[in-house]
């Protein structure tokens, strides 16, 4: 498969590194330097409401009760892995003031499924969603 063309970092500026779009060259996706400052921006999970009641009553319990992926895209029978929250993200469930944490806003996905269904609802993943 050919390699893509090196392109221009995609960052706009909301990294806080610089005021605008970035200039640097990059193999793909974003350069280093903005990657690090999004990340930083984003936050820990812990920081972004991952900490151990996430752990231990959302992810534990949706995970006991949906052994195997809920989505099956393509076919797909694999184990769970992830716990995702549906059919309000967790934001959302923060937003309207539910409890992002109770395992009935969940369901199990394997993490392949979980990654597609997060690209599919979240165009530009999740800085374009960043607070």
């Amino acid at each position: 498969m050919p390699r893509a063309a090196n392109t221009v970092c995609p960052c706009t500026g909301t990294c806080g590194t610089h005021p605008n779009n970035c200039p640097t060259i990059t193999p793909g996706g974003r350069c280093p330097r903005c990657t690090t400052a999004q990340e930083r921006h984003r936050g820990n999970p812990h920081q972004r409401g991952y900490g151990h009641q996430h752990r231990t009553r959302f992810r534990e319990q949706v995970l006991a009760r949906d052994p195997y992926c809920k989505l099956r895209l393509d076919g797909c029978t694999g184990l769970a892995t992830d716990a995702d929250h549906h059919p309000l993200s967790r934001r959302e469930l923060v937003d309207t003031g539910l409890d992002p944490n109770d395992p009935k806003y969940g369901r199990g996905l394997c993490h392949r499924c979980h990654s597609r269904a997060t690209a599919e609802q979240q165009p530009g993943g999740w800085n374009a969603h960043a607070e």
